[in-house]
């Protein structure tokens, strides 16, 4: 589902225009996307929550030249769905 299916699919569930869906989207968009860069949790109940953690700092290879090369710390976002999500798989 791309981005532009979920907003259809939003307006039509929610009974509101497609440019209401779109600003709710985008909204909620926003609001994670800033409360994960300031290291807070966002949590869904029934779907999930998105957190963010450090990757360490390691060594790797150059896969052209094999040679050794330093990969630095990066933080990157992880997303567990709730068991609710789940279970709704099988």
């Amino acid at each position: 589902m791309k981005k532009n299916d979920l907003i259809e699919h939003m307006a039509v569930r929610a009974g509101i225009s497609k440019a209401s869906a779109q600003k709710a989207l985008e909204a909620f968009m926003e609001a994670t996307a800033e409360s994960l860069q300031k290291g807070n949790k966002v949590s869904l109940a029934g779907f999930g929550t998105w957190s963010v953690y450090e990757r360490s700092a390691r060594m790797g290879r150059n896969p052209k030249t094999n040679e050794p090369l330093a990969i630095p710390t990066k933080n990157v976002i992880k997303f567990k769905a709730s068991s609710q999500l789940t279970n709704s798989l099988n």
